[in-house]
């Protein structure tokens, strides 16, 4: 395929839709309150009505007011439609002809959506995730046609270095740095690898992209690929997430059909094949050397570095690993310039970052923000604060390895550098909230038997160091604890995070920790009462 015929498969993509198209949610979400069954009503009706000349019913990806599902989009009309349920549909189509509507339709000034900024999502919600015709007609391949044709791969390198775009599985490493230094590993076999084992609780991130547009993706990981000198890419992807995988196979499938992977993409002399690998539940094949095993057939365990993956990854190659999210802002940085990319955020943190916004909130969901924007105008303006009149205690990120945001720190932005200052992280992206009511121990408690259950076991002190930590907060939790319990707590914390060989065990004490600093009188008040006094300091009375 040459650009005069990508530019026509767009334009035929373009004159084919219909005036009003009413776009379904059917990823994962929306799909488990019924979205299939609302769709199906909705195609039904349209042809009661005699209107399939003038309207389609499609599916698309994560429309992102999640908590709000199933819900229907209606375009050029600009209408969004929630809890939409199949009793609804003749009511959405009679809407067309300009009569009235009973089906519940959201405001299109809420603050969960004018708030945000979609670059990763900008395309989520608004295609058919299983149509490569209709990634295409909104300029899909477009930005690897311009990298192949237009640009050296070191222009390429310095583009996404000059963007100042950073890893969005959690790190934040420099992007353009990790793609330079597997550039500049001598020439033979590299491989790309998308690390899409999204595993935090709560997290729904990479799941929605992959399920929403998986083209994007692809295409992100063809550019990097022609950047770092690699024909081979693998997409390592949770096995819990069986609707990305069936749209990951059928982008795969498409983007072959149409020679935009495979050998010669765009009549240039660059091959790129993708391959899909499937994993098995294992929380900690999401750091990357564990991953690296799990793709090679062996058990997902962690191994010390240096080297590091850039130098021996893949079979002993050197291996680019990026997030999903990271690959996905690949395709607008090429297209719209570095310049653009690094005037949204923050000196130190450019570009949005996507949260999976859950918890005691008025409005989960998908929210794509510029970073520097600040937790408070996250929960509080667009997620409209705690259900009943409740108060936000605390805001979780992270996951397992992030922490715990008290209420007095919500004006905090959302950049790298300040969730570090806190004692938390960005993560990949998972911000649950927290009310007056949350007891944090019990957080804390949940987190580290996460941790627990999901540590591979390799090195003694994540193994046996989580087993010991979640045994002494059972212990506050059932107000069996002392106060030399506690200073144990935070003694064997520390030994965790100083001594676990990857990771998991290194953040693993992380929501203790930040409880441990902003909650520490919950602790406190668990210790039972009659242990507490056996504990005091002693005085050395004089003779």
């Amino acid at each position: 395929m040459d650009v005069s015929e990508l530019q026509s498969m767009a334009k035929q993509e373009r004159d084919r839709q219909k005036p009003h198209r009413i776009l379904c949610c059917t990823a994962a979400g929306c799909l488990s309150s019924g979205a299939a069954k609302v769709k199906a009503r909705l195609e039904e009706e349209v042809n009661i009505a005699g209107l399939t000349q003038a309207a389609e019913v499609c599916s698309v990806g994560c429309l992102r007011f999640c908590g709000h599902g199933p819900l229907v989009a209606v375009v050029p009309d600009g209408l969004l439609y929630e809890q939409v349920t199949p009793e609804n549909a003749l009511s959405i189509i009679t809407a067309l002809q300009g009569k009235a509507t009973e089906a519940i339709l959201t405001d299109p000034h809420h603050p969960f959506l004018t708030h945000q900024m979609p670059i990763v999502l900008e395309n989520s919600g608004k295609i058919n995730p299983e149509r490569i015709e209709e990634y295409i007609a909104v300029g899909g391949y477009q930005s690897l046609h311009q990298a192949l044709l237009e640009m050296t791969p070191a222009d390429v390198v310095t583009e996404i270095s000059r963007s100042g775009l950073r890893g969005r599985g959690g790190g934040g490493y420099p992007t353009g740095l990790k793609w330079a230094t597997v550039a500049k590993m001598p020439t033979g076999q590299k491989y790309v690898v998308c690390n899409a084992d999204e595993g935090d609780p709560g997290a729904f991130m990479d799941r929605s992209v992959l399920e929403s547009d998986p083209h994007r993706v692809l295409e992100g990981m063809a550019i990097a690929g022609y950047a770092i000198g690699a024909h081979h890419g693998f997409i390592y992807v949770r096995a819990e997430y069986p609707l990305a995988i069936q749209h990951l196979q059928t982008a795969i499938h498409q983007a072959k059909h149409y020679g935009l992977l495979g050998s010669q993409i765009f009549d240039s002399p660059f091959d790129f094949k993708i391959d899909i690998r499937i994993g098995a539940g294992a929380f900690v094949c999401g750091e990357e050397t564990a991953l690296i095993h799990s793709i090679e057939g062996g058990r997902g365990t962690p191994r010390p570095r240096p080297p590091y993956p850039a130098e021996a990854g893949l079979w002993q190659c050197p291996t680019l690993i990026n997030n999903v999210e990271t690959f996905a802002n690949i395709v607008p940085i090429i297209r719209q310039g570095a310049d653009w990319y690094a005037s949204i955020g923050t000196e130190k943190s450019k570009g949005t970052k996507v949260f999976a916004l859950t918890g005691k909130v008025n409005h989960a969901g998908l929210i794509e923000v510029p970073m520097g924007t600040t937790v408070r105008q996250i929960v509080e303006v667009m997620g409209g604060g705690v259900p009943d009149g409740g108060t936000v205690k605390s805001v979780q990120t992270g996951g397992p390895s992030g922490g715990c945001i008290p209420a007095a720190e919500l004006d905090t932005p959302v950049d790298y550098e300040s969730l570090l200052k806190l004692g938390t992280m960005m993560g990949s992206g998972g911000m649950i909230v927290m009310d007056d009511q949350t007891n944090m121990v019990q957080i804390a408690q949940f987190y580290m038997d996460f941790c627990r259950s999901e540590s591979c076991g390799k090195c003694i002190p994540c193994r046996a160091g989580t087993v010991q930590l979640h045994q002494l907060l059972s212990k506050f939790v059932n107000r069996e604890a002392t106060l030399a319990d506690l200073e144990h707590l935070e003694a064997l914390c520390h030994m965790v995070q100083n001594t676990s060989l990857c990771g998991l065990g290194i953040s693993a004490p992380n929501p203790v920790l930040s409880t441990l600093r902003y909650f520490r009188q919950e602790y406190l008040d668990l210790i039972d009462q009659g242990q507490k006094s056996l504990h005091q300091p002693r005085v050395e009375l004089g003779r």
